[in-house]
């Protein structure tokens, strides 16, 4: 490998071009999120975007959701093997097919190839979460889909929308006969569009100022760079064989034990090379559970990234130094067409992030992370239903009101702003307030839960808490809850997290606790009420700051009790009139005795 010493390697030069790139997909993304129409993207922020290189290799991707921009290569791979020779300046296509480089049928990814004086030389990518795609129930996850045919899905593998810049209307009119709300999806489909669309001029401008022989150089000199910091880092590391394992819960009806997941973790310090194990785990199920190999190599590739210095660049190069082994007819990145991935990029897919990110933490002290908070519940729900505010018009989208608590680190607590795994904070929350104009529900409370978060030297991110109830027509909730009987797991001594719960209580007050999967319909004076699970801690309890624990009791996250019996910290005096004190003495004699 010819490392950047090795080269013509301009560090300034490639700094100023690396950064415009970036400002490009920040352009990207500030498009999508301005002109789309649903909440699930224009909101929530359930979108990435990103910049390939025509032969396939990501070069770029800024702030994109890990689970969606470490398989735009595939998206891209698929683009050039569906249409060899035909791909032209001016053509856009439309992907959203899991067994050919896709996540799951719900996103649908933008490619527009980007010509440079005649010659492809990169694909931009926008790629957003839809409201509805056309499935057979009012939800973009369908974890009961026996098969891609229970789903009901309109599926598109690399599908040229646009030719000459001019669109196919035939597309249009297929998805507005089957998608229940046309109008939005079609405002997000342009707003798809006219993301690539964006970053199409931008590169050609950018290719104009600095040359198209610069900018080919600087994509090479910017891969050999990442590959070089990804050496080093790796080089640091001993030489570790690891072996780690989760759960997904039980699907009642469906998957009685749950699904058992295991991984296997070498890092080669001298090869400077770490493989990543995925073969040992069971076959495709019929359920929507499967993982696409889009979804489990993003999977994959993200827990190795949430245990790496963020001063190595997410791309290509430093990509060169993972290798990912699956098995074919695998739950985990081969699953048996036509096995549904409709869920594929959640609920395992955030298990897997965990258990690779966690064995990292059986390294030694200062690696990896305990496991992030799961499991898309309430707070993430589909809501469908008609609005009495509006004629009785219908709706359909994914709430993003909040998820589950970050996991611990070597370093920090975890965020409580985090999601889950696959979107590790860089989704939006939905503002209450403008969910409650778009939908006829009213949101009657959105809380941390105190003395929830694993705790550990770092603890985890409390879970979150939360109560909706309908205005007046009825409204449909779905959703796939993980974690309501495994709990994210912490590490290195630290604690686990909680659990999901969540109950539906009726006019009369009575209430009925709720299994994983939800389909219910709420009516007015019935709510629904519950939180998603906490992540786990880092490091023994014991061993955290003593003032830390205090300010956690006098913010809420944690109570006086759990103060003392989990983390070794007597208090004394009031919360309540602010006399409340951290009492040495007997502090000591507790963590002495522990």
């Amino acid at each position: 490998m010819d490392t950047p010493s090795q080269t013509n390697f301009d560090p300034f030069l490639t700094a100023i071009i690396a950064n415009r790139i970036e400002g490009i997909i920040r352009e990207m993304t500030n498009t999508m999120l301005r002109s789309a129409r649903s909440a699930v993207i224009s909101s929530a922020r359930d979108f990435s975007c990103s910049i390939v290189t025509a032969d396939d290799k990501l070069l770029a991707t800024a702030e994109g959701l890990p689970i969606h921009i470490f398989g735009s290569d595939l998206l891209t791979s698929a683009m050039t093997a569906c249409h060899g020779g035909d791909i032209l300046e001016g053509d856009c296509y439309l992907h959203n097919d899991p067994y050919t480089g896709n996540s799951h049928a719900a996103d649908h990814a933008f490619l527009v190839p980007v010509f440079i004086e005649g010659e492809h030389m990169f694909t931009a990518v926008a790629k957003a979460h839809q409201a509805d795609i056309g499935n057979s129930l009012p939800t973009t996850y369908m974890a009961g889909a026996r098969d891609q045919y229970a789903e009901g899905a309109l599926i598109f593998p690399a599908v040229r929308v646009q030719r000459n810049y001019k669109t196919n209307d035939d597309i249009i009119r297929m998805c507005r006969s089957r998608i229940r709300v046309p109008n939005q999806w079609y405002g997000d489909f342009l707003a798809g569009i006219g993301s690539a669309r964006i970053a199409e001029r931008r590169l050609k401008e950018l290719c104009d100022k600095y040359g198209k022989e610069q900018i080919r150089a600087f994509v090479k000199g910017w891969f050999d760079y990442s590959e070089d910091l990804m050496v080093k880092a790796l080089k640091q590391m001993p030489r570790t064989r690891l072996s780690n394992s989760g759960r997904h819960d039980a699907l009642p009806g469906l998957l009685p034990d749950g699904v058992r997941l295991n991984v296997s973790l070498e890092i080669d310090p001298e090869e400077a090379m770490i493989d990543i194990d995925l073969r040992d785990n069971v076959d495709s199920l019929p359920v929507g559970l499967n993982l696409s190999l889009a979804s489990a190599s993003a999977a994959a590739v993200s827990g190795v990234f949430n245990s790496m210095s963020i001063a190595v660049p997410r791309n290509y190069g430093s990509f060169q130094r993972i290798r990912l082994h699956f098995r074919e007819g695998s739950i985990l990145g081969k699953p048996r067409f036509p096995h549904s991935c409709s869920v594929g990029t959640t609920n395992i897919a955030d298990r897997v992030i965990n258990i690779v990110q966690a064995a990292f933490a059986g390294v030694s002290d200062g690696w990896g992370l305990a496991e992030g908070g799961v499991g898309v519940g309430i707070g993430f729900a589909v809501v469908s239903g008609s609005d009495h505010r509006y004629g009785s018009s219908a709706y359909v989208n994914q709430i993003c009101l909040g998820s589950a608590g970050g996991p611990g680190s070597p370093e920090a607590d975890g965020w409580p702003t985090y999601g889950i795994p696959v979107v590790a904070g860089l989704m939006y929350r939905d503002s209450i307030e403008i969910d409650e104009l778009k939908h006829p529900f009213e949101v009657q409370y959105c809380r941390l839960k105190p003395a929830t978060g694993g705790a550990g030297e770092f603890r985890g991110g409390a879970a979150l808490e939360m109560s909706i109830t309908p205005k007046e027509n009825p409204i449909d909730f779905i959703w796939n809850c993980d974690g309501q009987e495994t709990a994210p797991k912490g590490v290195r001594g630290g604690k686990d997290g909680v659990v999901a719960q969540h109950w539906m209580v009726a006019a009369d007050g009575r209430s009925e606790q709720l299994p994983s999967i939800v389909h219910k319909t709420l009516h007015k004076d019935e709510r629904l009420y519950g939180w998603h699970t906490s992540g786990g801690g880092y490091g023994d309890p014991y061993k955290r700051d003593t003032s830390l624990v205090l300010e956690d009791v006098l913010e809420g996250y944690e109570t006086v009790e759990r103060a003392r019996d989990v983390y070794g910290v007597a208090l004394t005096g009031s919360v309540r009139d602010e006399t409340i004190a951290i009492d040495h003495a007997a502090t000591s004699a507790l963590r002495r005795a522990n």
